[in-house]
Parts: structure tokens; C-alpha cells; sequence
């Protein structure tokens, strides 16, 4: 019993090289005895095939997924930097499509300006630009960045577009003050194209809400003064020029008297917008004194006779116009 006893404390108090050793001459052995007795590795293979296979689909499925998102992060970098570009080249185009729609309208103004220059070609000319204006959406007073340097004087008349805009009020040496047509205390005398009846265009800073001005005492006995009639400024006028365009009658009304015609005129002027204008350098007065002395030079008579009989009556009919 004692030396039961013995062997069995000696199995187990192997040393762990010992045993290690004895296992690898273990598999050795079965290695050598199973090639040289030709037994199939087949069920060997099969274990393997349990055991390793599913290890290495579980690796391969993993480091899939791991270039799946390396893939996926690589491609939003790519997409993140290529809409940075897209920005940067929509910012161009859009500061270049910006710039052409200026050009274009500054070429739309200046082409606006030479036609207007040479429709009033009889007539020397400044051109100016808009300073500042009243406050309010419409421009019924504004200063321009030209004066008396440029000679520019009070009652000049101003242009733009395609017609009269106002008068020059005040002046300094850089800038002038215009009041245009459609102010309040605006009154400009006025005569229709086709017939040269005569009438008193005021402005209506309500009716211009819809472009329009409002004319009064036009005199059509022959009721020949109909819608788009043209309407300019009278050979009687005080303190503008003749034949500056003013509108296209839109409405015309009898008034209660049955003499008189009182009636609205489209404007063809953006007074809404304005930018650019001409200020005509010569005044009404200048041109009729400037007459008055051809004539006395050419012995027809004295200064006054420059004015006819007839223009200065018509010109006490139409009292009160032309007031800036």
C-alpha cells in the first residue's frame, strides 16, 4: 500500500518540463505512427475545418467591414473637400453674375444717356450723378455731385431717361439741389404735341405711386387731345426749356365748366430708381434774352420785341405755373 502510495505522489508531482516533454514525444509518435500506417487525415482536417474556418470568415468579415469604413470616410473627405470647391467656384460665378448684371445696367443708362443727349443735342449738357436724396421711396428733391464749378445755375432744367425731371433749386460750387416734377409744389407749364394746346402739369406724390402726373386747364376746344397724346414743355414756359418731353396723357376729363380739360400723364421717367442725369446748362431766360439781342442787333426792334404779343399773353394765362 505504501508504495501505491509512492508512485501515485510522483505522477502527480511532475514537473511541468518534464511533462511538456513527455506530451511532445507523445505527438511525435503518433505523427510518425500515423503517416507510416498511411491512416487518413481526413478527420483531422474536418476538426480543422470546424474550428479555423469560421475563425477566418470571422476575420475576413471584420476586416471587411474596418476598409468598409475607412472607405466610407475616405469618400466623405473626398465629398466634403469637392463641395468646399463647388462653394468656392458657386461664389465666383455668382460675384461674376452679380458684376454682368451692373455692367449691364450701367451700359443700360449710359446708352439711356447718349439717346437722350442727342434727342436734346440743340441744348449743352452736363452729366451728374445723384448724391443723396429726401427721405421717402421716391426721388421729389435730390442733390447731384455737380455746381457752379461745372456751370451748373439755379432754374437749369434736368433730364433723365427719356424726359424732364426736374429744375436745379439751389447750387454750391460742387453740388446743386433739383426738385422734381412730381413733387407736391411742383407746376410746370405744358402743350400737347399734335395740337400745341396748352396746360399745367403738377405733381402728385399719391398719383406717382402708379407713374403718373396730373395735368389741369388744357384747353382742346376741337376735343382732339385723346390717350397717348404726347405731352412736352410749352414754348410759354417760364423756367423750362421747350419741347422737353413729360408723358403720354392716360386720362382726360371734362371739367364742370365745359371749357377746360383736366386729365393724368404716364411719366416715362423711373423716379423711383434715378442715377444718372443731364442738367441742361442754358436757362429759358437765357434764350429769350439771348434772342432779344440777335434781334436788336439785326434792327428789328427793341429787347421786348423778342417776345411776341401772343406769347406774352398766353404766358399771363398760364399765371402760376412753372413755380419751383
Amino acid at each position: 500500500m505504501k508504495n501505491l502510495k509512492k508512485k501515485f505522489r510522483f505522477r502527480i508531482n511532475l514537473k511541468s518540463k518534464h511533462l511538456l516533454a513527455i506530451m511532445t514525444l507523445f505527438c511525435l509518435s503518433c505523427i510518425v505512427a500515423t503517416f507510416a500506417s498511411g491512416i487518413s487525415t481526413a478527420p483531422l482536417q474536418e476538426a480543422a475545418g470546424i474550428v479555423i474556418v469560421p475563425f477566418e470568415k470571422s476575420i475576413e468579415k471584420i476586416g471587411s467591414m474596418v476598409r468598409s469604413v475607412s472607405d466610407s470616410f475616405k469618400d466623405k473627405q473626398d465629398l466634403l473637400f469637392e463641395n468646399e470647391e463647388l462653394k468656392a467656384e458657386l461664389d465666383s460665378l455668382t460675384t461674376q453674375n452679380n458684376k454682368l448684371i451692373q455692367d449691364q445696367g450701367e451700359y443700360q443708362r449710359l446708352k439711356e444717356l447718349y439717346n437722350l443727349d442727342q434727342t436734346y443735342e440743340d441744348y449743352p449738357k452736363v452729366a451728374a450723378t445723384i448724391i443723396s436724396k429726401d427721405p421717402g421711396n421716391w426721388y421729389d428733391t435730390f442733390m447731384i455731385n455737380k455746381g457752379s464749378n461745372d456751370g451748373i445755375r439755379v432754374d437749369n432744367n434736368v433730364i433723365a431717361g427719356k424726359g424732364l425731371v426736374g429744375i436745379v433749386t439751389e447750387v454750391g460750387s460742387s453740388w446743386a439741389t433739383v426738385r422734381s416734377i412730381i413733387d407736391d409744389s411742383s407746376s410746370v407749364s405744358a402743350m400737347t404735341v399734335s395740337t400745341s394746346d396748352n396746360c399745367i402739369v403738377n405733381g402728385d406724390l399719391e398719383l406717382i405711386d402708379e407713374g403718373k402726373l396730373r395735368f389741369e386747364q388744357l384747353y382742346d376746344q376741337e376735343n382732339k387731345v385723346t390717350v397717348g397724346e404726347r405731352i412736352v414743355t410749352s414754348n410759354i414756359s417760364e423756367k423750362f426749356v421747350e419741347g422737353l418731353f413729360i408723358g403720354y396723357v392716360s386720362e382726360v376729363q371734362v371739367d364742370s365748366n365745359n371749357l377746360t380739360k383736366t386729365g393724368t400723364i404716364v411719366t416715362p421717367v423711373d423716379f423711383l430708381h434715378l442715377k444718372d442725369v443731364f442738367v441742361i446748362t442754358v436757362n429759358k431766360q437765357d434764350m429769350i434774352e439771348g434772342t432779344a439781342v440777335t434781334e436788336s442787333a439785326s434792327g428789328s426792334g427793341s429787347a421786348s420785341d423778342g417776345i411776341s404779343q401772343d406769347s406774352s399773353a398766353a404766358i399771363d394765362g398760364q399765371e402760376g405755373a412753372d413755380e419751383e
